[in-house]
């Protein structure tokens, strides 16, 4: 398929300390064409979130893009467009959900306030056909009586409810691209499945190309149609989403699929992952896992390259299987 959204190369350096900076997102590529949910999986400060920002140019104060990483959008490089343009971009062909809907709408504003204006950056809508579509978008995204549902304040309006209108912000421009960072942050387990459910609709009915970057595999069983997991900065497999939970690959994908509960088959203890993510900066020299993982022996003080085709994956036993030593 061709991608709708092709990244490449794409890095992102952070300040640290007084003076230093140091990489959070190294070198990571992938693709998503239109139709397709790509899952975007890795622990908190994996630097999913960076990524995702990157692809809207949001990066927070003082993160930047560095030279050689490419973003393309149909075609056209956005990473050098300037931002009058990117503006005009933000919304109208990427929409993006943000993470917590609980604090990423403005308290003080209606609903409908928000919806409105979103809808008018975008077309030339006067402010009762732009009522009347901030309606129909409510609708669309399962809230109902939309109506008043738009005179409403965010307080007033459930996690759930919060998150459908998020949802709805982000296609009121009728973007072909659709990212979703953490969507389901904060919300319980039904919720959760019907907003899945949701952005799952949508992407087919709409030919939606979807990023959605969650911490939690579990999230995209049986949704996404291919998943790169992320660690470090790094990506470090990617599969179809049938391939990745057949047969993991990698000892940091297996691990994640280790803490994910299981309804079928028998009962097992849950594993946590040792030790936490590496701050950036902090990397280890070689094989960024290395200190959190049981399979690690004298190759991984070098560093593996992404290896393999439909099904990729950095690890040295995985490229070239040796025997541990420790």
């Amino acid at each position: 398929m061709t991608p709708l959204l092709d990244v490449r190369d794409l890095r992102i350096s952070v300040p640290v300390g007084l003076d230093g900076r140091a990489t959070a997102v190294d070198g990571v590529s992938f693709s998503v064409a239109r139709g397709e949910l790509l899952a975007l999986v890795g622990e908190s400060g994996c630097g999913k979130s960076l990524t995702s920002l990157a692809l809207l140019r949001l990066l927070p104060q003082g993160a930047r893009l560095e030279p050689g990483s490419s973003i393309r959008l149909a075609g056209e490089e956005i990473t050098t467009l300037p931002e009058p343009a990117m503006r005009a971009l933000r919304g109208k062909r990427i929409g993006m959900i943000f993470q917590d809907p609980m604090t990423a709408l403005t308290p003080v504003l209606r609903v409908g306030d928000q919806l409105i204006e979103t809808l008018r950056a975008h077309a030339p809508l006067s402010r009762q056909a732009a009522r009347a579509r901030a309606a129909a978008l409510l609708s669309d995204v399962g809230i109902g009586d939309a109506e008043r549902r738009l005179d409403a304040y965010p307080h007033e309006l459930s996690g759930g409810l919060r998150q459908r209108v998020l949802i709805a912000i982000a296609l009121a421009g009728d973007p072909d691209v659709l990212v979703a960072d953490e969507p389901t942050t904060a919300l319980d387990v039904t919720v959760q499945a019907q907003i899945l459910e949701l952005l799952d609709r949508l992407r087919r009915e709409r030919g939606l190309a979807v990023l959605l970057v969650t911490h939690d595999l579990g999230v995209v069983a049986g949704r996404a149609d291919r998943v790169a997991v992320m660690y470090a900065g790094q990506i470090v497999e990617t599969a179809t989403t049938a391939a990745l939970f057949a047969a993991p690959q990698h000892p940091y994908t297996r691990g994640l699929l280790a803490c994910v509960p299981r309804v079928d088959g028998p009962r097992t203890r849950l594993v946590p992952i040792p030790g936490l993510v590496p701050a950036p900066g902090t990397y280890p020299v070689g094989c960024r896992f290395q200190n959190r993982c049981g399979d690690a022996f004298d190759a991984c003080t070098a560093a593996p390259s992404l290896t393999g085709a439909a099904h990729q994956c950095r690890c040295w036993l995985a490229s070239a299987p040796l025997e541990p030593t420790a």
